[in-house]
């Protein structure tokens, strides 16, 4: 049987097979080795790029870097306290202050009180033997004595017929009395006064007890 007349097409073809079958197991082993190292290539510039976030100095860096956020931390820690702190100095100091300010007449309250005393014995004694405009003359200097203290904070104690409170009484002694309740206040010998609402001087007082006793 008579071969078929060869195309140009198949005879290219043909050199084509012939060349890839020309080459040796050597030259083929050859090219998948350089497209391996190639691929080799790839995979060390990623380890290199890898490696480089491991910088040492990268390291140094971050870790003064947080140094410096834990000691501006403990600085806004310590500025809040010395504020607090001088908040609380403020606080005292005025306090300090205003109660230097509304005590500071004691002294000076305890020394006038005796002349109120004399004041109220010398009215009572006045009563029956004095002149109207004598009586009515030391009325009015004891009323005027008493306005001025009452201006200054100066309160007077007179806890006739109210229970004994040694917080700002004092008993001078105590007497049976059926009458009342036990621990009242009968009689006041001395009155007491406040200055802003701090004690003085105690009222003098009697106070019953329960009879038997």
């Amino acid at each position: 049987m008579a071969k078929e007349p060869q195309t140009p097409l198949d005879e290219e073809l043909t050199r084509e097979e012939q060349e890839q079958e020309a080459e040796t197991p050597e030259q083929q082993a050859k090219e998948r080795l350089e497209e391996g190292e190639l691929e080799g290539l790839i995979e060390d510039e990623g380890d290199t790029v890898a490696t480089s976030s491991d910088n040492p100095e990268a390291e140094v860096l971050a870790a003064e870097v947080e140094e410096l956020k834990q000691s501006l931390s403990e600085a806004k820690d310590q500025a809040l306290r010395e504020a607090a702190e001088a908040q609380n100095v403020r606080r005292r100091a005025e306090h300090e202050a205003e109660k230097a300010r509304k005590f500071a007449l004691e002294k000076f309250v305890k020394e006038l009180l005796p002349v109120v005393d004399s004041l109220e014995k010398a009215l009572e004694s006045m009563e029956s033997e004095a002149s109207e405009a004598h009586r009515e003359g030391v009325s009015m200097t004891l009323k005027m004595q008493l306005d001025v203290l009452n201006k200054f904070g100066v309160e007077s104690v007179e806890p006739h017929g109210e229970p004994f409170d040694p917080q700002v009484h004092e008993a001078i002694t105590m007497v049976p009395n059926p009458e009342v309740e036990p621990n009242t206040v009968m009689e006041v010998m001395q009155k007491g006064y406040l200055l802003n609402g701090r004690l003085v001087r105690p009222a003098m007082v009697v106070v019953s007890q329960k009879a038997g006793e």
